[in-house]
C-alpha cells in the first residue's frame, strides 16, 4: 500500500473531507489551484484514466452522479470545472485515479 491515495482513503492518513460513501471519498486539495479545490478519487486503486474498465468503469460513473453534490457542499454555487490528469505527460502527480473539481471564482477560460 504504497499509494498515498489508497492511504488517505483508508484513513491511514487524514484529510479534510467534503463527501464520502462506500466507493468514493472527496476532500480538499493540500495545495490549492484556486479558492475551492477539492479531490475526488475511487476507494478501489485504479491508476488513472487509461485504467478504466467495464469491470470498474461503474466507479466513475458513481463519481460523475456525485461531482455536483460535492460541488454544492464545497461551496461551489455558479459553475465549476472538472479535470483529471492521466500519465507523466500531463503531469499525474499521484497514480490514482482523481478529479480535481474547481470552481468558487471565475476560473480563467485556458488553463496553462
Amino acid at each position: 500500500m504504497d499509494c498515498l491515495f489508497c492511504k488517505i482513503a483508508s484513513g491511514v492518513i487524514p484529510s479534510k473531507k467534503v463527501y464520502e460513501d462506500d466507493e468514493i471519498l472527496s476532500f480538499y486539495d493540500i495545495n490549492p489551484e484556486c479558492k475551492i479545490h477539492v479531490l475526488v478519487i475511487p476507494k478501489t486503486h485504479i491508476e488513472s484514466a487509461d485504467a478504466i474498465t467495464k469491470e470498474n468503469s461503474m466507479v466513475v460513473a458513481h463519481i460523475f452522479e456525485a461531482i455536483p453534490k460535492i460541488a454544492k457542499l464545497a461551496g461551489i454555487t455558479n459553475g465549476y470545472r472538472v479535470i483529471t490528469n492521466a500519465g507523466p505527460d500531463s503531469c499525474q502527480s499521484v497514480m490514482h485515479l482523481h478529479f480535481h473539481i474547481l470552481g468558487g471564482e471565475k476560473l480563467p477560460e485556458h488553463i496553462k
